[in-house]
């Protein structure tokens, strides 16, 4: 099994669990944008926004280029893939469990008749 760094999946996986940050992800996925254009749903302040994009910028999910006087955010898709395997061997691992579960319970079934 790969070795995951737990401290950066637990900082993808709180960073993802808001849903200001979540929008401001969907929005990268565009393409690189100013600070000053990104929205959320709740209109909130450009603080507001750049303190969820620190969040983001920690968890490894945006980097943010400084370009003059402009802040330039784009998606990094690196701590995404990371979070990604490490769902899909979770996946793959309690299928697995359960395909076994199955095959038991058939047997024992097949047991009584």
């Amino acid at each position: 099994m790969v070795d995951y760094n737990e401290i950066q999946l637990d900082l993808i996986f709180s960073a993802l669990g808001d849903p200001n940050r979540r929008a401001i992800l969907t929005q990268l996925q565009k393409g690189p944008v100013r600070l000053s254009d990104l929205q959320t749903p709740s209109s909130m302040s450009l603080t507001g926004v750049s303190k969820h994009i620190r969040v983001l910028e920690k968890a490894g999910l945006v980097l943010r280029e400084k370009r003059g006087r402009e802040q330039i955010c784009g998606l990094d898709i690196k701590a995404l893939k990371q979070a990604g395997t490490w769902i899909g061997e979770q996946q793959r691992f309690w299928e697995n469990r359960f395909d076994q579960l199955d095959d038991y319970l058939q047997m024992k079934k097949e047991e009584e008749t």
